[in-house]
Parts: structure tokens; sequence; C-alpha cells
């Protein structure tokens, strides 16, 4: 199975220089954030090694906010290791406090099982799960529902102080809000995680993002205590990635409306998943071609000359989002919301019927009436809702900001041209509002 969307060049990368590069790409490409002691020693042995990285399976569709580490397992599976997807069907059951400031709602089993059946369709297209280091997906709900209250206690929660629990980042922030023990004990669990991998499967590394450092660390703490190896020596690793934000500080992955961009093309339509990277801010496409796509550092490097020269064509941006949208939805999905976005947003006129069905389905749209268009351009106007009133709508005719079928409305009384394809009109306000409007049948 090939990763959709890999590209050659004459620059190295993890395919290339294997386990001993793989930290080096990461920091090149800005995702690396912390690395325990021995990490890199560790990786420079060449040794296959298996590194795990947590999901939350409290929605059945991840989140482009899980990309980062999703991207982060697809360098280690080049560099040679094998990937561990662990789901988190026990823990999502408790709720990890972590980057929250209130606790979140518990799900009950069913629905976590359907949730990891749609999370592992959505992760065979980015990770190889076929090979000699193919991926493999793991549900904690296995190990950590077998443990009785007091097992627990005695094999996991003695080997932690209190203290030391209460020292992270991620109970100090909720303590004065109010902390349950049920999110209080996430910690242990997360360290129970990383103990039984290591234990039964072998596996040397967590990988997570950098709010979750307080976590891994209490993982490597656990196997060290629960081996009985010295604070000098390392059984096990971490690694923690940088946490991405807009230029306005505000989290990455939400749109300019706070709602999340979805994987699940049910969710976030293809064409609506292409658009959140085409708007992306000139300030952060590099970042995002570094962080989410495979591109070499000759080809990253010669998309930002040239979207820093020419900023308006937007090539960057077009770029991360054709890439992702065919790694994600498929690369016939590409093609057309490519071909939808460019009709939508081109300066000449649409008149293919067949592209306003598309848009229709994707972008804003509205029904009129042939009453409504023997009423005039001013009642067309404002039955697309692209102005609230009529004194709104004549305005803008007046300052010449309307065009219908991309014919300028210069008055209110202007007849409405003939529909394309004789049910659609296409309604710009300004230079960014674009409506579809569709005759009523």
């Amino acid at each position: 199975m090939t990763l959709a969307g890999e590209t050659g060049g004459a620059n190295r990368s993890t395919a290339q220089t294997g386990l001993a590069g793989l930290l080096d790409e990461l920091r090149w490409r800005g995702m690396l954030h912390s690395t325990s002691s021995g990490l890199a020693e560790r990786l420079a042995t060449g040794r296959p090694i298996k590194g795990y990285n947590g999901f939350d399976p409290t929605g059945s569709s991840l989140h482009i906010g899980s990309l980062v580490p999703i991207f982060g397992m697809i360098h280690l599976q080049r560099a040679g290791g094998t990937p561990i997807v662990l789901v988190g069907g026990g823990t999502a059951m408790i709720g990890d406090p972590s980057g929250r400031s209130s606790e979140r709602l518990l799900l009950s089993r069913p629905t976590v099982e359907e949730n990891i059946v749609g999370i592992q369709n959505q992760l065979t297209r980015f990770l190889d799960f076929e090979g000699p280091n193919g991926a493999e997906l793991v549900d904690n709900y296995e190990w950590l529902s077998s443990y009785s209250l007091l097992r627990f206690l005695r094999d996991i929660g003695k080997h932690l102080t209190v203290p030391y629990m209460l020292a992270k980042d991620s109970v100090q922030i909720r303590l004065e809000a109010g902390l349950s023990f049920t999110e209080f004990s996430y910690m242990l669990l997360q360290a129970a995680d990383f103990l039984h991998l290591y234990r039964a499967g072998g596996v040397e590394l967590q990988m997570g993002g950098a709010d979750q450092w307080g976590n891994i660390t209490a993982g490597l703490e656990l196997i060290r205590k629960e081996f009985g190896a010295g604070d000098g020596q390392d059984l096990a690793y971490a690694l923690s990635y940088p946490l991405l934000t807009n230029p306005g500080g505000e989290k990455f992955g939400k749109t300019v409306a706070g709602t999340s961009v979805w994987l699940d093309p049910a969710r976030t339509s293809p064409f609506a998943f292409y658009q959140y990277w085409l708007d992306a801010d000139d300030r952060d496409v590099g970042k995002y071609l570094r962080t989410f796509t495979l591109f070499d550092r000759a080809k990253i490097e010669d998309l930002e000359a040239r979207q820093a020269a020419h900023p308006e064509t937007r090539v960057a941006q077009k770029a991360v989002g054709y890439d992702l949208t065919a790694r994600v939805h498929s690369e016939d999905a590409a093609r057309n919301v490519v071909r939808l976005s460019e009709a939508a947003f081109s300066k000449e006129p649409i008149r293919d019927p067949e592209v306003l069905d598309g848009l229709f389905a994707e972008i804003d749209h509205f029904e009129f009436t042939a009453e409504e268009i023997a009423g005039g351009a001013l009642r067309v106007a404002v039955a697309s809702g692209a102005y609230t009133s009529n004194g709104e709508a004549r305005r803008a005719m007046a300052q010449g900001g309307l065009s219908i079928n991309d014919e300028r409305v210069k008055a209110p009384e202007d007849a409405v041209p003939a529909l394309v394809g004789g049910r659609y009109l296409v309604v710009r306000a300004g230079k960014k509002s674009v409506r579809i409007g569709r005759l009523k049948s």
C-alpha cells in the first residue's frame, strides 16, 4: 500500500535516512517539541522500534486537529518504525483533563465501539496496516477493563505519588475550577497503557501533543518503577509535537464560525474541507506544507517562494488543500472540488449546469420562484439571502457590488438574466460572497 501524496525529491527524508534521521526530519518540519533523554541515541542504533499515539474515540470521526500526530506516525513508519494506534476505548469512558476547562460526558461502551470503527477506517487513508512494519490498532479497554480496583491501586497507583501527579500542568489548570477523582486518575490510566504496551508488545516510544507531556512522562516513570531501573537508565522514550495555533493564537482546526473540520465527508464535505486549506493565512501555509504533506524540502521551499512572489495565486494553499483532500477523500474528490472552487471564484461566468449542480450542494444556496424572477433583480437579490433588506440591496446595486449570472445589476428594476440551464442563477455580492439559486420545481 502506497500512501497517497508521497513525493520524491533530491532532499533526504525519513524514508531515506531511516530511524536515525527521524528527529531531524521532524525538527525541520517544525513538528518536534520535546523528547525524553536517550531517544536520539536509541534511534541512532537503527534497531526497529514501536511507537504509539493515543486517539480519543469520543466521536465517530477524527478532525484535522488529529493530523499532527497522524503525520508524526507516518514519518515514524516511513523511517522503518512500527506505528501503534491506541484507541482509548477505556479512557474515553473516563475523560482526559488535558487542555480542557470542564469535565466531558462519559460514553457508553457500545458508543465507543461504534466510534472506533469510524476512526480505524479513516486511519487507513494515512497509515499502512500491512507489511513488515505495518501499523497496528489496539483498544485500551482490552486491558484496562480487566483491572479490579484493588489490583489497579496495588499495581499502578502505588508507583506515582500524589505530589508528583499534582505538579503536572494538566492537573494544575483544573484544580481551582474543580477536578473529579475520575479525571484525576486519567494520568494513571494512560501510564498503565504505556506499561502494558511496553511489557506485552515491546513498545518503547509514546508520542503525542505537547499538552500530553505530563501524561506521557508519567508512563516513563511507571515503567522505571515497575522494572526497577535507576533515574539515569532509559527503558522507554517520549516525543511530543508542538500545539498548532493560528496567527490570532486560537487553537488550530476550527473554522471562522468556531466549528471543527472533520475527516468524515458527512460532517465536513470535501468542498468545505478543501476550502478550509485554501483560505489559510499566508503566515500559516508554510507550517501546513511542512506538517500536513510529505513534500520534500525543495518542493516546499519552491512553493513558499512562489507564494511569496505572487500571494494572490494561493499556490501553496492549493497544494496543501489538494494533497490533503486527495488523501482524506480520494483523487477524484480532490479534482472535483478544485473544479468547483475555481468555477465559484473565477472571473469567468459559470455556464455549465453540471458545475452549478455541484456548487448548489456545496456553498450557500437558495430556491426561487417564477414570480420572484418576474419581480426583478431587487426581489431575487433579497430572496438569495445575500441582503437582509431592500434598502441594503439597493445600496449594493448603487455601488456596483451585485451581479446575477455575472451580469452587473445597475438598478433595482433591472430584469433578471436568463437562467443557466433553465434553472440556475449565480448571485455575487461583493468579491467573496457567491450564492447559487435554483428554480423551484
